[in-house]
C-alpha cells in the first residue's frame, strides 16, 4: 500500500466505483453473446493483484478519512494541486494523460497523502533530538524570480548587464528563454529545503541571497541555466518558532520509509476494527492485521 504522489490510475478507480456499487445481478454491458453481470465483474477483479491492491487502498482511505478527515481542509488540497500545476506549467496535463489521471483524480489522491502525513504525525514519535537535527537542513519558504535562459554564455551575459546596472525587468526581456519570461521578468517560484521539483543547485544559490541580490553565478539546473533574484527570504528564526514546519518536514520524509508507513498503517487498519465480509479475500490485510472475524 505505498502511496505515491501522482496517485492512483484510471482502472483503479473503475474497480473501486465497481465495488462501491456492485449489487446482486446487475448488468455491466450485454453482448449478442449474453450479458456481463456485476456480480461476475466484481468476482473476476476481485481476484487479480490490482483488484486487491485497491480495495486494500479503498479500506484505508476510509479508516483515514475517519480518523483524520476533519484535519485536512479542501484548500490544502487544492493548495497542493496548484502547486503541481504550477511547477509543471504547460506540460501539466500531458504530465496527467500520461498517468491515467484526471483533475478529480489527482485530487482525491493529494487527499489521501494528506490524510495519511497526519496518522504519521499521529502515531510516530518525534523527539527533540530529531526536530534539532531536521532544523539544522531547515530553511523556511523563500520565493524568488527565476530567470530561464538558453545556455550558459547567455546567462553569464545577464549576469554581466546587472551588474552594470541593467534593470531584472529589462535583463529578463532581453534574455528570456521564452516569452513567459521576457514578459513577466522571470518565473516567481517560492520553496523551502524540502519542497520537490526545485534543483538542489537553486535551493543552494538561493539561501546565499538576500532581499533584491542576484546570482553572481550561472545556475546550471536539469533543464538548462537560470539566475534567480531573491524576492523574500525571511530569517532562519529558532525552532521554537518553527517547530511545527520542522516537524511536518520530519513526517514528509518518513512517508518515504516503508517500514514507519507499514507500522502506521497497521495502527490505523486496527483503530478501524476492519473486517472483511468476503470469505474469498479474508487475508486481504494479513500483512497488516487480523480481520478474520471473532
Amino acid at each position: 500500500m505505498n502511496k505515491k504522489k501522482w496517485a492512483i490510475g484510471a482502472a483503479g478507480l473503475l474497480l473501486s466505483l465497481s465495488l462501491a456499487a456492485c449489487g446482486q445481478g446487475k448488468t455491466v454491458a450485454t453482448t449478442d453473446g449474453g450479458k456481463i453481470t456485476q456480480e461476475q465483474f466484481y468476482d473476476k477483479m476481485k481476484s487479480t493483484q490490482q483488484g486487491k491492491a485497491q480495495l486494500q487502498q479503498m479500506i484505508l482511505n476510509k479508516c483515514l478519512e475517519h480518523e483524520y478527515g476533519s484535519k485536512v481542509k479542501q484548500s490544502d488540497v487544492d493548495k497542493q494541486f496548484d502547486q503541481y500545476k504550477k511547477q509543471y506549467g504547460p506540460q501539466f496535463n500531458t504530465i496527467l494523460q500520461q498517468q491515467g489521471m484526471t483533475e478529480s483524480q489527482l485530487k482525491e489522491s493529494i487527499r489521501n497523502n494528506l490524510l495519511l502525513k497526519e496518522a504519521v504525525m499521529d502515531k510516530t514519535d518525534f523527539s527533540n533530538k530529531q526536530l534539532e537535527k531536521q532544523f539544522k537542513k531547515y530553511q523556511p519558504k523563500v520565493t524568488v524570480k527565476e530567470l530561464a535562459v538558453s545556455d550558459k554564455d547567455t546567462a553569464q551575459k545577464a549576469i554581466s548587464d546587472l551588474n552594470n546596472g541593467t534593470s531584472w525587468k529589462d535583463v529578463a526581456k532581453q534574455y528570456g528563454a521564452d516569452d513567459t519570461t521576457k514578459k513577466n521578468g522571470g518565473q516567481e517560484v517560492s520553496f523551502d529545503n524540502s519542497t520537490s521539483g526545485v534543483d538542489n543547485s537553486v535551493k543552494k544559490a538561493a539561501y546565499k541571497l538576500n532581499n533584491g541580490d542576484y546570482s553572481k553565478e550561472p545556475i546550471k539546473t536539469q533543464s538548462g541555466y537560470v539566475v534567480i533574484q531573491m524576492v523574500k527570504h525571511p530569517k532562519k528564526g529558532t525552532l521554537k518558532e518553527h517547530k511545527s514546519e520542522v516537524k511536518e518536514q520530519l513526517a514528509n520524509e518518513r512517508l518515504s520509509d516503508q517500514k514507519t508507513v507499514h507500522k502506521v498503517v497497521s495502527e490505523v487498519l486496527k483503530d478501524g476494527h476492519v473486517q472483511i465480509e468476503d470469505s474469498s479475500m479474508k487475508n486481504i490485510l494479513s500483512g497488516y492485521i487480523d480481520t478474520s472475524k471473532k
